[in-house]
């Protein structure tokens, strides 16, 4: 037996889990990389033994893990319903449960923790954690690019445990009656190093259907489930292996050559681990004679190719990115399985930082809202290309299916500032090569780069879901970010950007390559130093130049009194004037007139300044406000309606909205007292007057119901990710009620999915009738931290007028307090 060398991770891993999570989410993500390998706890607020683990569709996958304390003839369900397989009576084993003390999760991990009772009555039960790893690492792309998990089995007790876990066929495919095909083998280290041998199940089907889905599963590809050496291993009929294991507490070394259906007499890879507790001259013991010790499995789904694209040079099937660096797959998840320590510091690191900044800018609800929202963007992300030019391609995942969906990357893509603006730029890329090759024959930005995932063929028709204004804008207003994020002075979007080697790049085409150093880690993103960023950010320009004026020409015409035409929100239908989406075109036009300076193209510049303050000179006075002036409506002529409007963000966020859009604004601005004008007086100080923020803010305290903000008049359910949006930049204190509805309706909500983006603000939290799940957009939740970050660090603070009456109030009741005194 190896004692445990992960005995600095056990400690670690221990202290997390006494950092009980404030939420009590329905669905919880479990091992979750990409569209593909994806597995989440469902039923979160039961007993993980009393349902299967589910893949984000909702539908079962095949996970489960059995616990057995030698000689007690007891066996615990620990995960999934293995027990279903084993029989009630008649064996020399019982079927008992463990008492299960619940789950905590963090951006990357999540814990579920159980006692087993001990079979001797003057020993303390063992505790059981079972640790899923999905490591969220920004200083290393390469990493974030592997298409595999981790699975601590963490024990702690007295007494001997053996473990038990198996995987079936369909992590591989969505269709039962498919058959497929496995092999095991044990690695070979290399000559010379310490690393122990690793266990392999490898499992695929016999018949692969490349860039194929079947119920959203990928129907190419092959499944990898590690363990280390000391397993014992065995593939065949579920049930006869979990009998097998519940009889004798471990496995016979076998495989089973029948290959057949995935369920068909259920074939399952298992593996078997026995800790060996009871403290001997040669264990580690804490404190109360207790002993740590752990395995370590790994998880992977290995494509290779990943994604077909329309490309520059044609139709082309793309390689996963980890391609670049290691031969094959074999050789990179032997690499991933031994880099457990450093991914688990990494991604511990981002948790961290990601915990103190939401604690700072919000409260324990919304680090948790946080925590839970981040797995769910990046398991929509497949990482592909070459360092010279890395792509990523995005699924929309539940919505329809699409390919790098533009107004599904724009309500993620605050995450992706914070996080790493670097894979906000290899979302667009794809985009851009795509349109500037000509492929694409409309003059605005397309919806999407392909109707259904992994297919990113195009629509060289033009006949894309119709939404011209929306993604122009959103392109615009996402290329600004960008540019902003490169460009920072002191402060970077994401604090991970200025972390790494110091690369600039001279000769390569690509305007975002990769350089990673021996140990994975990425150079810099943009900054100041020898003007990185000022250079990445103009060649990005420069190259698609053609495309952001083509865009902006279009808002031109098309922005100010929008067509009858979808937003993003096409669930509700098509709208002609809409308030909102007429804003972001308009935000949009500003937008490149900032990207025009990048490139020197003064004149162009200078013209859509003009036209965009025109514009929104036009939209606060004639169209956006209702008649008693008390918020935004929905549509120019429909008096009575009111909406959301979360386009407002972007406002803030390219810093339009600070006392001045140049760079030498004094250092003092903040500590300047505002001054006080007559009641009908508003002093504008940005591009959308101080008004419209004032106004928005009080309209949201007075319409919020039980479970959040309604997106607009028309109905009561909402979406989490403009909710977000919209309070960012709306007072403090709206801000903190409406994300306490938001958490409420995350614990009480009755949505059976990964976490939803659309449901209803009433009734019990529900799904409108549309099933919106797993969806990336929850990187929208991201807004406030995204904004913190903007402008240097200036553009929350050119929003605290919004709070100043709050001030008033407090200091009123401090002083009638005192008074009462």
């Amino acid at each position: 037996m190896r004692w445990t060398s992960y005995l600095q991770l056990a400690s670690t891993i221990a202290a997390t889990v006494a950092q009980a999570s404030t939420l009590t989410p329905p669905v919880i993500p479990l091992i979750v990389r990409n569209p593909y390998l994806s597995a989440w706890l469902g039923h979160a607020r039961e007993n993980p033994w009393e349902h299967w683990p589910i893949f984000w569709t909702g539908q079962e996958i095949g996970f489960s893990v059995l616990a057995s304390v030698p000689r007690s003839n007891t066996v615990y369900p620990l995960l999934g319903r293995p027990q279903d397989s084993l029989r009630k009576t008649g064996e020399s084993f019982n079927v008992s449960y463990p008492t299960f003390l619940g789950a905590t999760f963090d951006a990357s991990t999540t814990n579920l923790t159980y006692h087993i009772p001990s079979p001797f009555e003057s020993q303390d039960s063992l505790e059981v954690v079972l640790s899923f790893l999905s490591p969220i690492t920004p200083t290393s792309t390469f990493r974030q690019s592997i298409p595999a998990a981790y699975l601590t089995v963490h024990v702690t007790g007295g007494f001997d445990l053996d473990v038990y876990l198996d995987i079936n066929g369909l992590w591989v495919s969505g269709d039962r009656a498919n058959t497929i095909g496995w092999t095991f083998s044990q690695s070979e280290p290399p000559k010379g190093s310490k690393q122990s041998p690793l266990k392999v199940w490898k499992v695929k089907r016999v018949v692969e259907q490349l860039f194929t889905e079947w119920a959203d599963r990928s129907e190419w590809g092959q499944l990898h489930f590690t363990g280390p050496a000391e397993v014992n291993y065995q593939a065949g009929t579920s049930a006869i292996l979990r009998t097998a294991f519940s009889r004798s507490g471990t496995l016979s070394n076998n495989v089973d050559g029948n290959f057949r259906g995935i369920m068909d007499e259920e074939p399952v890879f298992a593996f078997a681990y026995s800790f060996k507790l009871k403290p001997t001259s040669n264990s580690t013991s804490a404190a109360g004679g207790k002993t740590y010790a752990s395995a370590l499995f790994t998880i992977a789904h290995v494509q290779d190719p990943v994604i077909q694209f329309a490309s520059a040079r044609g139709l082309t099937a793309m390689r996963p990115l980890w391609a670049s660096y290691y031969p094959n797959a074999d050789v990179l998840l032997e690499y991933h399985y031994h880099d457990f320590q450093k991914a688990f510091n990494l991604a511990s690191n981002y948790s961290d930082q990601l915990a103190i900044d939401a604690l700072q800018s919000g409260s324990e609800d919304y680090k948790d809202i946080l925590a839970l929202s981040a797995r769910q963007v990046l398991g929509a992300a497949s990482f592909s290309g070459t360092p010279d030019n890395p792509i990523i391609f995005f699924k929309e995942i539940s919505s329809d299916g699409n390919m790098n969906t533009i107004d599904v990357i724009y309500p993620s893509f605050p995450f992706f500032l914070y996080t790493n603006p670097r894979w906000l730029a290899y979302m667009l890329e794809p985009l851009i090569e795509h349109m500037l090759s000509g492929q694409y024959p409309n003059d605005y930005a397309m919806h999407d780069l392909g109707s259904s995932f992994p297919n990113a063929t195009g629509h060289p028709d033009g006949r894309d879901e119709y939404m011209p204004v929306e993604e122009c804008g959103n392109m615009l207003i996402m290329g600004l970010a960008l540019v902003n994020a490169l460009k920072y002075d002191t402060q970077p979007a994401s604090i991970w950007s200025g972390q790494g080697r110091h690369k600039v790049a001279q000769f390569i085409e690509g305007a975002f390559p990769l350089f990673v150093d021996s140990d994975g880690m990425d150079d810099t993103v943009g900054g100041p130093v020898e003007a990185k960023g000022e250079k990445q950010a103009r060649k990005w320009v420069e190259k698609s130049y053609r495309l952001w004026k083509q865009w902006t020409g279009y808002l031109v015409r098309e922005t100010l009194i929008p067509s009858n035409q979808l937003s993003t929100d096409d669930f509700a239908g098509w709208l002609a004037n809409q308030t909102n989406l007429a804003l972001k075109g308009i935000i949009g036009i500003k937008a490149m007139s900032e990207i025009a300076e990048v490139v020197g193209e003064t004149e162009d510049a200078t013209y859509y300044r003009k036209i965009s303050e025109n514009y929104i000179k036009r939209w606060e006075e004639e169209f956006a406000i209702s008649r008693d002036g008390t918020h935004a409506k929905l549509a120019y002529s429909w008096y009575g309606s009111w909406t959301i409007l979360y386009n407002l963000f972007a406002d803030s966020l390219l810093c339009f909205h600070i006392p001045s859009s140049s760079s030498s604004i004094p250092n003092n601005w903040k500590d300047q007292k505002p001054i006080t004008l007559p009641d009908q007086q508003v002093l504008k100080t940005g591009f959308v007057s101080d008004k419209v923020y004032k106004l928005q803010s009080d309209w949201y305290h007075s319409v919020r119901q039980k479970y959040g903000l309604p997106l607009d008049s028309r109905h009561l359910y909402t979406k989490s990710d403009w909710e977000f949006f919209a309070v960012s930049v709306a007072s403090k204190k709206v801000r903190e009620e409406i994300v306490d509805s938001i958490a409420l309706w995350v614990n009480e909500t009755t949505t059976d999915k990964p976490l939803t983006d659309l449901y209803d603000t009433e009734g019990t939290g529900g799904f409108p009738g549309i099933e919106f799940k797993a969806r990336p957009v929850v990187g929208g939740h991201f807004a406030f931290l995204a904004l913190e970050r903007a402008c240097d660090g200036k553009a929350v603070a050119a929003l605290d007028f919004l709070n100043e009456e709050e001030k008033v109030e407090v200091y009123e009741e401090e002083m009638m307090h005192n008074e009462e005194l």
